[in-house]
């Protein structure tokens, strides 16, 4: 028997309405507080979900939320058992230390393969390779490819012939009862390029392993004609493994800067080196010290302006930077070096302002336009950003009337920027409108259409007026894909691998149909060559005949 004090009840024995503070404490107070806390985090979770359907929240941040309020509802009951419970300091410190075994049993066997536009993660064994190490690098090279021959229906680099994800000269279809036909459909290596295609050759890049190759393929049944590998592969947990860039078709070369800041020449008869460049040895840091600066690798797709091949450059973090270089596309020589800005993710693209051809380019945390001649600074605008956490990703749109377009994520929305132009030289810029509201456009661009805008606003399609930032409409949740103008039609590439048609109109949102193009976390720009849609994401790739 347990011997107990004269004048002290048992805790066994507790009479009804007794005051006794242990009793009290173990035995009744404490259900209560459990039972308010895993209620509060119920309820916390299902306002949060219920307030996310249908409206433009950032998704992410509820899913984090959830995160740390499930985790607090899970061990509510264990603190509760351990300081509350009527056990014996046994019996609780015993489960404590099972508890804490499984969980890094778990954490052992447990790693995150992926995660999504919205910071869901999935889960893998950590003796599971990713899909793209299982791939062996090809055997042979087939070459005999025509990239000095050109159509039309070319599209030789990131977003298209012009840069402004928008292709001309191509009539779809807006009857989608009869599916668009697969033509064919196989695995590819890591990696979040997308395809630049000319003459029926698609070039992109991927991961197999440890090796970062370019691939040349047939647009009309997939075969692979060449590669190109270097060894290096960058991979992190919410980017996953690959490169990001898309190449650049340009003369029958290709162009080509991977996450680990290899910048190649090919010869686009058969993938043959003719130049390269390793950004990070030109500014002297490793992939490692690269990585605290520019945490998801190397991403813009080179840009071709008269003679030279221009990519941003950056630096070490909180280095000297430089934000763009060029190179001699011949020789791969460098010409000239322009900007002090940390890179970002977006790529340089071409424009005319006042009359004035510059090159526009989205840095850290600063949008600038550059001389294409030398580099020179023309002008710069503050966009605050950092390119380890809310960083800067979509492209810098000129619009009509000497405009800029910005936008981004992480809550931040869009801005239109006025240029101005004197005759001495000097340029100024100032804000016309921002709204955030509109347009989260965390890694995807936008179509301009008249004076309309459209874009997946942290998942969700957007329409919007350009000239007095009011939202026409929103619908249709198609996570963090990308888009591509066709005419007056959208092609959406849904993160879950679909695809989808839909009018660009500022009347509403009207979707005429889709198919599954993909399977699984697609990221990829889509790509069209006349009715061919190539996709692709970092599993497998595919081309489908369009209407």
């Amino acid at each position: 028997m347990t011997s107990k004090a004269p004048g002290q009840p048992h805790e066994s024995d507790a009479p009804v309405g007794a005051t006794n503070r242990t009793w009290f404490r173990r035995r009744r107070y404490p259900h209560i507080s459990v039972w308010l806390i895993l209620g509060l985090c119920v309820v916390s979770i299902a306002v949060l979900h219920t307030c996310a359907i249908g409206l433009e929240q950032r998704h992410d941040i509820i899913n984090f939320a959830t995160l740390i309020l499930a985790v607090l509802a899970l061990m509510t009951p264990l603190v509760w058992f351990v300081v509350f419970g009527a056990y014996s300091a046994g019996a609780r410190y015993a489960t404590v230390a099972a508890v804490t075994m499984a969980v890094v049993v778990l954490a052992g066997m447990l790693r995150v393969r992926q995660v999504s536009g919205d910071l869901v993660p999935v889960l893998t064994f950590r003796w599971n390779a990713d899909a793209d190490q299982s791939l062996a690098t090809p055997d042979t090279i087939v070459g005999g490819v025509d990239l000095v021959t050109t159509t039309e229906y070319d599209f030789p680099q990131f977003l298209g012939p012009d840069r402004n994800a928008t292709v001309g000269g191509v009539s779809l279809s807006r009857d989608w009862s009869v599916a668009p036909r697969l033509l064919w459909r196989q695995p590819i290596g890591a990696g979040w390029s997308a395809f630049a295609v000319v003459n029926g050759f698609a070039v992109t890049m991927e991961q197999r392993g440890e090796q970062e190759l370019v691939t040349c393929y047939e647009v009309s049944t997939g075969r692979l004609r060449w590669w190109h590998a270097v060894e290096g592969r960058h991979r992190t947990v919410m980017g996953g493994p690959g490169p990001r860039a898309t190449p650049t078709i340009h003369e029958g070369r290709v162009y080509a800067l991977g996450a680990t800041g290899v910048l190649r020449c090919l010869d686009g008869a058969d993938g043959r080196e003719i130049w390269s460049d390793n950004l990070l040895a030109r500014i002297g840091v490793t992939p490692d010290e690269d990585r605290k600066a520019v945490g998801w690798g190397r991403s813009a797709s080179p840009l071709i302006v008269d003679g030279l091949v221009v990519v941003p450059l950056g630096g070490p973090s909180g280095g000297q930077c430089d934000s763009l270089a060029a190179y001699d596309k011949h020789t791969g020589r460098l010409v000239w070096k322009g900007g002090n800005h940390q890179v970002a993710y977006a790529s340089p693209s071409l424009a005319t302002i006042h009359g004035v051809r510059q090159i526009l380019i989205v840095n850290q945390d600063f949008v600038s336009g550059h001389l294409p001649e030398n580099g020179e600074v023309l002008w710069e605008y503050p966009w605050p950003g950092k390119s380890t956490t809310n960083a800067n990703v979509s492209q810098a749109v000129p619009l009509p009337n000497q405009r800029i377009w910005l936008s981004k994520g992480y809550g931040v929305g869009a801005k239109v920027l006025q240029l101005s132009h004197s005759g001495a030289g000097d340029w100024g810029v100032a804000e016309l409108w921002s709204s955030e509201r509109i347009l989260h456009t965390k890694f995807t661009n936008i179509v301009v259409r008249d004076r309309y805008v459209y874009g997946l606003s942290d998942g969700i399609l957007q329409c919007a007026d350009l000239e007095s930032e009011k939202r026409q409409w929103r619908g249709g949740r198609y996570a963090h894909g990308q888009i591509l103008g066709v005419g007056d039609l959208l092609l959406v590439q849904a993160e879950s691998g679909d695809v989808v048609l839909v009018e660009a109109t500022p009347s509403g949102h009207n979707e005429l149909g889709s198919f599954p193009a993909l399977a699984g976390k697609t990221w990829n720009n889509p790509c069209l060559y006349d009715h061919y849609l190539l996709v692709r994401n970092a599993e497998e790739a595919a081309c489908y005949e369009l209407p």
